[in-house]
């Protein structure tokens, strides 16, 4: 068995015209007041990787083209749909009126645990991630369909945003898109 590592031009990369014209999973990330840039480029290229419609960003959260954000995009914001919105709740009223379930991924009461949770294969779901300190708004959570809760066994029971993000994406998609 060969075990070396695979070459860049043997990975099948998509071209920006190749992704856009691609069909999306059916998942729209809505970052609600994220302050950091650097986070917000590692969410642009987890939503390449797993080729979400789009991310909403809301508030403070920053917007291409920034060179903070590129460093950590590595081009996905050439890829990936992205829409800027003044509140969260702009978006999420948006969002909603598309038809999309919403889902806040935050520690609350009656949240569901991540690994309990069943996408049905088709649903258009939209998945709200909160400030780095304050995580997402209480207001915010109020307009979701249901919250999503990543299970946790450590001392500090937090997550850097992006590993979040890279953490919740890639269960749905094995649930949506990989499983049977």
């Amino acid at each position: 068995m060969e075990r070396r590592k695979t070459l860049n031009e043997e990975l099948g990369r998509l071209s920006v015209d190749e992704f856009k014209d691609s069909v999306k999973t059916p998942i729209v990330i809505v970052l609600d007041n994220v302050r950091s840039l650097n986070n917000v480029g590692s969410v642009f290229r987890t939503a390449d990787a797993f080729l979400v419609e789009a991310v909403y960003l809301c508030g403070i959260t920053g917007n291409p083209p920034n060179k903070e954000i590129q460093k950590t995009a590595l081009g996905a914001t050439e890829s990936v749909l992205w829409k800027p919105f003044a509140s969260t709740k702009e978006a999420i009223n948006e969002l909603k009126e598309k038809g999309y379930l919403i889902y806040a991924v935050e520690q609350a009461q009656s949240a569901i645990m991540l690994n309990h949770f069943s996408p049905q294969k088709n649903q258009k779901l939209a998945l709200v991630f909160g400030n780095e300190v304050k995580g997402v708004e209480q207001e915010v959570i109020n307009e979701c369909s249901g919250i999503i809760e990543i299970p946790q066994a450590g001392m500090k029971h937090s997550l850097n945003i992006s590993v979040s993000v890279g953490v919740v994406l890639w269960d749905i998609y094995y649930k949506m898109k990989l499983k049977n």
